[in-house]
């Protein structure tokens, strides 16, 4: 076990700011023992320093393996954080990395971590995040817009608000609900009466759902997909009911790759279009990619739901080629590929205003 902070230094943090790709021993790109004065604070240092292009990019506060990540033990990160060009601080033992950024307020170092790595627990997602951080890949803007929906992905997931609502419904939760339904003044004893209700209605709405998906496994309902075929079509399917719309999306499951394959396309067309108009929507077999949450306008589907995981590719037809990929990091060998349907949508909405303006 390394008992000293300088022994996990030399053993775990060195080692992996190498993996990133950054010379250890360049004292121009990986500085150590950083220095830069804030305010009457003179000679405090931070870690390690990672430089780029001229610029300090990232900032290193290290802890012995095993040590306390707790915020309140990155003070010199976020004091040198707004003193810097850095927009990436990381807090870490060695085993656990915890990475910061400025999300919450500009030049000021947000107190939740947008990404968490553990390197006991690494995974396929986890290590494709990471590459973003490396010095080949590395780009502040791209950076940005992961950073944002990893982190309010990721506190969402953790939150246990709605479970506590459903076990104790507050004040608040309940009067929302008896509004919908009641009409009278919610007196003290009406309150109690509607609580009751409320968390009772939820219990039931959580055990019909569990039911339906163990009717539909236990009757077949989920038929297992037809092997792909080279061309599909991306036609738009019928408008569902919506009571089969209910069912269905009882059965999807959007799975942490997937939204890791969704973000990987936003930020490989980042540079043509706005990333709020890149959508998607989830399916039970594939989570499809769309310009403007337009169906005609599909951009790329993940077929992840298998052990072969493939890529669906439209042309300007709108026909659907499926390609299969080994990992995430397949998709950029495809960026031409997305930016081409892409533009070609682009052109067509061109042409559309154009077309609008001549019979005007």
């Amino acid at each position: 076990m390394l008992q000293t902070e300088e022994a996990t230094k030399n053993a775990l943090i060195m080692p992996f700011i190498g993996i990133l790709g950054y010379d250890i021993f360049d004292p121009t790109e990986v500085i150590p023992e950083f220095v830069a004065d804030v305010g009457i604070k003179k000679g405090e240092k931070v870690d390690y320093a990672i430089q780029k292009d001229g610029k300090i990019i990232m900032l290193f506060e290290c802890k012995h393996c095993g040590g306390d990540l707790s915020i309140n033990h990155a003070s010199q990160l976020f004091r040198y954080f707004s003193v810097t060009d850095a927009r990436i601080a990381v807090l870490t033992n060695g085993v656990v990395y915890r990475f910061f950024t400025d999300l919450e307020a500009p030049n000021k170092m947000d107190e939740k971590p947008f990404l968490e790595v553990n390197m006991l627990e690494l995974n396929e997602a986890l290590v494709a995040e990471l590459k973003k951080l490396s010095k080949p890949a590395f780009k502040i803007d791209d950076l940005m817009t992961t950073a944002g929906e990893l982190k309010y992905t990721r506190e969402v997931k953790r939150l246990r608000l709605l479970t506590e609502q459903m076990e104790n419904p507050s004040d608040e939760f309940v009067k929302f609900f008896a509004s919908k339904v009641f009409n009278g003044l919610l007196t003290p004893s009406r309150r109690e009466y509607f609580s009751g209700i409320t968390k009772r209605s939820f219990n039931q709405v959580i055990n019909e759902r569990i039911n339906e998906r163990l009717k539909s496994a236990m009757s077949g309902a989920t038929a297992v997909e037809a092997a792909p075929t080279p061309s599909t079509s991306a036609a738009p399917e019928p408008a569902p009911t919506e009571t089969d719309a209910a069912k269905r999306e009882s059965l999807v499951q959007t799975t942490s790759e997937e939204l890791e394959g969704f973000y990987i396309v936003k930020s490989l067309l980042r540079d043509m279009v706005d990333p709020n108009r890149i959508t998607h929507r989830d399916t039970q077999s594939y989570m499809g990619i769309l310009l403007d949450d337009n169906n005609r306008k599909p951009l790329v589907r993940l077929h992840f739901n298998r052990t072969q995981r493939y890529l669906g590719i439209f042309n300007e037809s709108r026909n659907e080629k499926r390609v299969p990929i080994q990992n995430l990091n397949d998709i950029y060998q495809h960026a031409d590929e997305l930016r081409r349907v892409f533009a070609f949508y682009e052109r067509e909405n061109d042409i559309g205003d154009d077309a609008g303006r001549t019979t005007e």
